[in-house]
């Protein structure tokens, strides 16, 4: 198990065990990190992590609060990210989105217009190094969703945003622990762009099989690592 993982795990047991109540107010890093037996390093990333999940608030000059959900909500929250890799069925649900969205794209480029096609490129430029990881998966389904939404058929749609809600939590995880996550997203996305912006349906669908098969390799490989 990633070092990381296990670092949430013991958080987990601090809240199981009542050592940590919503509201309270968590140890500063280095004692944390000392009773528990973890690096600093491995320490600050899980708590960068639940901190995106909603689990713990980082008040700058203040310190790091476990929020107001009950304990069962912030439980749950916190299993994803351990048991991400051991849930099959989030690499089924991105192997089913490999297969409809890229046909969704190639749908979407007929109806594509000069209007549609700003309003893509303008998304894009609203997103840099700077955006936050919620912000970038922000992006990332309100994109995806503008596309499909022009492939012109209601079920595919329904059945896309269903399935594209379903991996959010992985794209989440994704953006925290892969390098160059921002750039790489933003540099497919603007790709897809350029082939729909020329009418160019199997171009825009081959970069799209590309580009939803990228986070799927990724969350393969991170499972593996996970296990090993």
């Amino acid at each position: 198990m990633a070092v990381t993982d296990v670092a949430i795990l013991k958080i987990k047991e601090m809240i199981l065990d009542g050592e940590l109540a919503p509201g309270d107010r968590l140890p500063p890093e280095k004692e944390l990190s000392e009773s528990l037996g973890l690096s600093r390093s491995s320490m600050r990333e899980a708590i960068k992590a639940l901190e995106v999940i909603r689990v713990l608030d980082v008040r700058q000059g203040d310190g790091t609060y476990v929020t107001s959900l009950e304990p069962r909500l912030l439980l749950e929250a916190m299993s994803f990210v351990v048991d991400l890799h051991d849930d099959a069925s989030v690499l089924e649900l991105f192997a089913v989105r490999r297969l409809l969205e890229p046909a969704a794209t190639a749908l979407a480029t007929a109806h594509m217009t000069p209007d549609i096609i700003e309003n893509l490129r303008q998304q894009i430029s609203s997103v840099d190094d700077k955006t936050s990881v919620e912000g970038l998966v922000a992006h990332d389904l309100e994109f995806h969703g503008a596309i499909v939404h022009l492939a012109g058929n209601s079920y595919l749609t329904t059945l896309l945003e269903s399935l594209s809600g379903h991996t959010v939590r992985a794209r989440v995880w994704r953006g925290l622990t892969e390098e160059n996550s921002v750039a790489r997203t933003l540099a497919e996305h603007k790709a897809i762009v350029e082939a729909l912006a020329i009418g160019d349906a199997s171009l825009a669908e081959a970069l799209t099989i590309v580009h939803v098969s990228g986070v799927e390799q990724w969350l393969r490989g991170w499972s593996q690592a996970s296990e090993a």
